[in-house]
């Protein structure tokens, strides 16, 4: 799959992907994902519990992803149509206006956005236009990041810039921006790892994307996270998502990922148990998990519950 330096976390990534294996490493994380984003929906159904998850008991399938796979999606449509390495940010903001669907869960204002977009609006002016000219903070950028860093696995700095451009697409804030960044950059890591063979501490992986993440809320969450081991206090702390916010959401969502990289169902249940929001927090963490993992890493039973994802994206990769 790769040409592999020993090390390569803890020095410059030295290794070549090629096109196939940039996509084998982005499905994965789509997969996880998805899952996450699916299985972590159940627990907003009165009659499903936290609790039921940590004992093994699994909500009634199928389990319909929501607007966090949908825009996911529209991402690996975006990187597996192209051959270029810099990201299309006019195609990304076409397929997410063509393809949206108002029922998986999109907040009001991502719903007037993609509107005014698919109307003609240039994406540029939509995305500064949001909450009233500032732009969105919001963790949208985030929740769709993982499979973009999981394709740039040989450049944590490529990664990162490449984020930055996805996220602009429909967050002009700094925050919604940085969250992109923080979950890209984890995801890259968690990849590159895979293909190294080295699992970097959680700490370690922590602190790099901090490092790669622009100062304000959301660096300042990662840094927090650097020092916290417990999964009640990481929750308090750093927040779980009850805004819908990337600085009460990301460095959570990282934080999990970063002490269950080998775990996937451990990571999801830890999101799950956080509560908040849910299903961005395991979408999340599920696509930097599983960009470590694989997709053997995902329960077959899960893989199985959660709805298919839509046939646009396959057709994207043979096209």
């Amino acid at each position: 799959m790769t040409k592999k330096a020993s090390g390569m976390l803890r020095g410059p990534m030295t290794f070549t992907l090629f096109p196939e294996s940039r996509l084998a490493l982005a499905t994965d994380s789509l997969a996880g994902l998805s899952v996450g984003d699916a299985l972590g929906a159940q627990y907003f159904v009165p009659g499903n519990a936290a609790a039921d998850l940590a004992r093994g008991d699994l909500p009634t399938p199928p389990w319909p992803w929501t607007d966090d796979t949908e825009e996911a999606c529209c991402l690996v449509a975006v990187l597996t149509g192209s051959d270029e390495l810099s990201f299309d940010r006019d195609r990304f903001a076409d397929l997410l206006s063509e393809q949206f669907d108002a029922y998986r869960g999109y907040g009001p204002g991502a719903v007037v956005m993609l509107r005014q977009i698919r109307e003609g609006t240039p994406w540029p002016i939509a995305a500064a236009a949001a909450f009233d000219g500032q732009g969105s903070a919001g963790n949208g950028a985030a929740m769709r990041a993982a499979p973009l860093g999981a394709w740039h696995a040989d450049s944590l700095a490529h990664a990162a810039a490449q984020a930055v451009r996805a996220a602009e697409v429909t967050h002009a804030h700094p925050e919604g921006i940085a969250g992109g960044v923080a979950v890209a950059v984890a995801a890259a890591m968690a990849a590159a790892a895979r293909l190294d063979g080295h699992r970097p501490p959680a700490g370690q992986l922590l602190a790099a994307v901090a490092g790669l993440v622009t100062p304000g809320h959301v660096q300042d969450g990662l840094r927090r996270a650097v020092r916290i081991k417990d999964a009640a206090e990481a929750a308090y702390e750093l927040g779980t998502g009850s805004r819908a916010m990337a600085q009460d959401s990301v460095p959570f969502a990282i934080w999990v990922a970063a002490q269950h990289l080998d775990n996937y169902p451990a990571a999801i249940t830890a999101c799950v148990a956080g509560g908040g929001d849910v299903d961005t927090t395991a979408a999340m963490a599920g696509g930097i998990v599983a960009a470590y993992t694989g997709v053997d890493g995902i329960p077959a039973a899960w893989l199985a519950a959660r709805e298919p994802l839509p046939k646009w994206v396959a057709a994207s990769r043979e096209g």
